[in-house]
């Protein structure tokens, strides 16, 4: 029996090929993907990522296209953590028109490429243009690492304070805060930043190292 896909479900092989839409639509076909992804199943979540970058690359060769292409395309191969085609495909997108979510994308890309002066050129392009972004909390995320990687602790505050702000719900931001605050031996702060991410994720093993040592640091 052929079949696209080979899914395990309750310990058995089932046979599950892509449906009509998710053939017609890359878009979707992403989601489906990312949907995927999230809930562990990573060799079926590639599957629909390589379906969707076909049918992305189709559009571009047959000419129709659309910036939500190019888009589509972005993010599934960052999904697919191939950065340098990130930027390729990022790059030939904005000389047909500024897309602000590829450059988000590509932002994204040159930071785990480790060329932090490209991401955080594209990063911070983004959160001036797109203030009230679907990434913009994730876009200061990556300027507070950048800045944090660079020792410039007072900005990477800055850009994290403004990551949680926006999204408070993510302890790992909340740790960072944390970290940067330390740095610069501001503990009571940092104390306060480390217990919103335990808050959160009262596992977190870090944070509560953190917290322990800011509030020792404090005293």
């Amino acid at each position: 029996m052929k079949s696209q896909f080979i899914v395990l479900f309750f310990g058995a092989v089932a046979f599950f090929p892509l449906s009509a839409q998710e053939r017609a639509n890359a878009m979707d076909t992403y989601r489906t993907g990312r949907e995927l992804e999230a809930r562990g199943r990573i060799d079926e979540a590639n599957n629909y990522y390589s379906a969707a970058v076909k049918l992305c690359t189709s559009e571009i060769d047959n000419g129709t296209a659309t910036m939500d292409t190019y888009a589509t395309l972005t993010w599934t191969l960052q999904r697919q953590k191939k950065y340098m085609d990130v930027i390729r495909w990022g790059q030939m997108a904005l000389r047909i028109r500024e897309d602000y979510r590829i450059i988000e994308t590509m932002g994204e890309a040159y930071f785990y490429l480790n060329d932090f002066e490209a991401s955080l050129r594209n990063m911070q392009r983004y959160a001036a243009n797109l203030p009230q972004g679907d990434r913009t909390s994730v876009a200061y995320f990556f300027i507070g690492e950048i800045y944090r990687f660079q020792k410039k602790y007072h900005s990477a505050d800055i850009a994290y304070t403004t990551a949680v702000q926006l999204e408070p719900g993510i302890s790992l931001w909340w740790y960072r805060l944390g970290t940067v605050r330390e740095s610069v031996r501001d503990f009571a702060s940092a104390a306060e930043a480390f217990e919103r991410a335990l808050k959160i994720n009262p596992s977190y093993n870090e944070a509560a190292e953190g917290l322990n040592r800011a509030r020792k640091a404090a005293i």
